[in-house]
């Protein structure tokens, strides 16, 4: 590729080939894909539009490469993604750059995306190719000895979302890829080159041989499903709403391939009747705001005593309205837009039938094109629009509870349970916090938090597995025993 390096991985890079099999392929007769900048609603690129032949292709590449990936030594498997967090550093420019474009991530969430979330969990995932240890241990029968290790799972299929797409992609593609796996990735539609094409050129770049990873641009349907039900796929992460995931899930499912599956939530923040209102406020406005809301693990419920109620509801929407909105290029605007239309419709929706049902709008509640009012609504409860639903947007329902007891019961009462958070005097909001049913419960802090070394996943319908640190290792490998008989058994005949 004949461009400068800025260029290669940035807004002007020419996004219209994929890549498998070490090999930039570009869309001939398969079409393309527009992708669109949210912020603009001008085309920014166009991506080739993959078929289920291409993903069969790169299940082909990858198989035929994994093998020899494997048997590379541990410290050429960890230089690899060490180049690539290199390489991340060097060009962060660029990506955020495109990251913007097509996310319509403001500059402060590109800046936490890049730097600290995936540059973070590489740093972890470089760690892997030695922490891949097995164990050994006497046996129950004379003159044996048991060993058990770790051996790459084979090929695992990366099917990402669009909101945080470098991160999420890399959190799966990187460990695997150091674990001695091969990749085929299969990013969203509206953010395809930061979550895919561009992690590609990262680890051609970076030496990574032929056919470990590639990378199929395209639809949900024809490629998403072909990666989730190709017979050759191993491990299949995904990460989208629930009903995507139960579907692609099953799919793997019935070829035995494991699904790990980061699902949506419906996350409580529980305001305790001893709670700081001032802390409070600050990580309410953060967790439901934070990249217009956009955010699996962001604040869908604020949940609050009713001692505290109205003060909080006052306090929250004077933030809000605060805010200001508008070019995520601009660092001086906290919220940009929304995705895409079929999601601002939806989250108005919610609000719609929210209101139909008694709740009032406290500020907000309207949109220019993508662009949507920082909203908070009160008078939710959990049976109406925004208090059963992910409004996934910058949108923040609050629903008044008689007491701690009856908080945690709202908390509780959903089929979701991925990120939450509680508020309180420190003892008795931990002690609240081993009731709340979630994957991951945060004490006096908002939910949207991720390290690379702590577990991340969900409970109930909000996911299966564990991202990140010793948990995905395990996600991403077979253990294998053998047993060693050194001297001669007896047997009964």
């Amino acid at each position: 590729m004949a461009q400068s390096a800025a260029a290669e991985f940035g807004i002007d890079g020419d996004w219209r080939q994929m890549y498998i099999g070490g090999e930039w392929v570009p869309p001939a007769e398969r079409g393309t894909i527009p992708v669109e900048s949210p912020a603009t609603g001008e085309v920014v690129h166009e991506v080739p539009a993959g078929t289920a032949g291409d993903v069969d292709e790169a299940f082909q590449a990858a198989t035929e490469a994994q093998e020899a990936w494997a048997t590379r030594p541990p410290q050429d498997r960890a230089e690899v993604v060490q180049t690539v967090m290199a390489l991340v550093d060097q060009h962060s420019d660029a990506l955020t750059e495109l990251m913007v474009a097509e996310s319509g991530s403001t500059l402060l969430k590109a800046a936490l995306e890049i730097e600290e979330a995936t540059m973070g969990m590489m740093n972890e995932a470089a760690s892997f190719p030695t922490r891949s240890q097995g164990t050994t241990s006497e046996s129950t029968t004379e003159g044996k000895r048991n060993v058990v290790k770790r051996e790459p799972a084979g090929i695992v299929g990366v099917i990402s979302p669009w909101n945080f797409p470098l991160h999420l992609s890399m959190r799966a593609v990187a460990p695997a890829i150091a674990l001695g796996n091969a990749v085929v990735l299969k990013p969203d539609e509206n953010t395809p080159a930061i979550g895919g094409l561009a992690v590609a050129r990262l680890f051609e770049a970076a030496g990574l041989p032929d056919g470990v990873l590639n990378v199929v641009t395209g639809r949900g349907e024809p490629a998403g499903e072909r990666v989730a039900a190709h017979p050759d796929l191993d491990v299949l992460s995904f990460t989208g709403s629930t009903e995507v995931g139960r579907h692609v899930g099953g799919l793997a499912a019935e070829n035995l391939a494991f699904p790990a599956l980061e699902l949506g939530g419906n996350g409580p923040f529980v305001v305790l009747d001893d709670a700081d209102l001032d802390n409070a406020v600050d990580a309410g406005v953060f967790g439901s705001f934070m990249h217009q809301g956009q955010i699996c693990i962001a604040i869908s419920r604020h949940i609050v005593h009713e001692s505290m109620y109205d003060e909080y509801v006052d306090r929250l929407a004077e933030r809000a309205a605060a805010l200001p909105v508008g070019d995520p290029s601009d660092p001086e605007n906290a919220l940009g837009p929304v995705i895409n239309r079929s999601q601002r419709d939806q989250m108005m929706e919610f609000i719609d039938r929210s209101v139909e049902s008694g709740a009032t709008v406290e500020t907000g509640g309207d949109y220019e094109d993508l662009f949507v009012e920082p909203t908070v609504v009160s008078g939710v409860t959990n049976d109406i629009g925004l208090g059963c639903n992910e409004q996934f947007g910058p949108v923040a329902p609050v629903i008044e509870a008689e007491s701690n007891e009856e908080a945690v019961r709202i908390a509780n009462d959903t089929d979701r349970g991925l990120s939450a958070a509680v508020f309180g005097e420190l003892g008795h909001a931990r002690e609240v916090a081993e009731r709340v049913e979630a994957g991951m419960v945060h004490v006096n802090d908002m939910p949207v938090n991720e390290e690379p070394h702590t577990p991340f996943g969900g409970v109930k319908n909000s996911g299966m597995g564990r991202y990140n640190g010793e948990w995905i290792l395990e996600e991403l490998t077979e253990t294998k025993w053998i047993s060693v008989q050194s001297e001669p058994r007896e047997y009964p005949f």
